[in-house]
């Protein structure tokens, strides 16, 4: 199934990604920001902040967005 992943980290980027079916918030967050800590982010899909072991479903939009930004 397809998701739409919007990494707000550093310089940023979107893009489409394809995920078996039954992939929860968690697991794409570590394939995503495989070197943080979820702590340290807030998580979304739809807009919506979601527990991280909600299932993704196909046409879902997850954001990682930092809540400190290094340096600032």
């Amino acid at each position: 199934m397809k998701v739409l992943v919007i990494n707000n980290d550093g310089g940023g980027f979107a893009d489409y990604v394809e995920v078996p079916e039954g992939t929860t918030v968690q697991q794409m967050f570590e394939r995503t920001v495989n070197t943080a800590k979820p702590l340290n982010y807030l998580i979304r899909v739809n807009r919506q902040p979601v527990p991280q072991d909600q299932v993704l479903q196909a046409g879902d939009r997850v954001s990682f967005t930092p809540t400190k930004i290094e340096g600032a």
